[in-house]
């Protein structure tokens, strides 16, 4: 059996195509981690201007952050969006499986001579990137991104 975890030693870079949902998914997670407060919610509009975010596509891409329990929404005038939880309490990963579940999915397709040890490499690597992905939270984040920006 081979220890695909010591491959995390070397300067491996996997390059994956990351959907415009996923990456506005995150933009819009961070946007809320930099705001938060636990009780202030963020305007629709307001996080749409700063991560420069059609309002159309993020109403859906957070309903999907809503539905899986990431985000909370208030209604009316005074509505918008905040976490469910702390920052530092919601990983990467949570988000990444909220706006592409099947995303961090392997194949398993173990059939032919090769695909025992192909479905092994591809389980070993999606445990490195379940691993990372768990290990940054939204609050470490938002604390790289900065403060938000207001522009008037």
């Amino acid at each position: 059996m081979v220890d695909w975890c010591r491959y995390r030693t070397y300067a491996w870079v996997l390059a994956v195509k990351v959907s415009q949902k996923l990456e506005y998914a995150c933009r819009a997670a961070v946007c809320l981690a930099r705001h938060y407060d636990g009780a202030t919610v963020v305007k629709l509009e307001d996080i749409a201007q700063q991560e420069d975010i059609s309002a159309s596509f993020l109403v859906q891409i957070l309903n999907e952050l809503k539905r899986s329990g990431l985000v909370e929404s208030k209604r009316g005038k005074a509505g918008g969006y905040l976490l469910s939880k702390a920052p530092a309490k919601i990983s990467v990963r949570e988000v990444v499986q909220a706006a592409e579940p099947g995303l961090l999915a392997t194949p398993d397709d173990s059939s032919g001579a090769s695909g025992p040890a192909v479905t092994e490499m591809w389980q070993g690597l999606s445990k490195i990137v379940h691993e990372r992905l768990g290990s940054i939270t939204l609050e470490s984040m938002a604390s790289e991104a900065g403060e938000p920006m207001y522009f008037i």
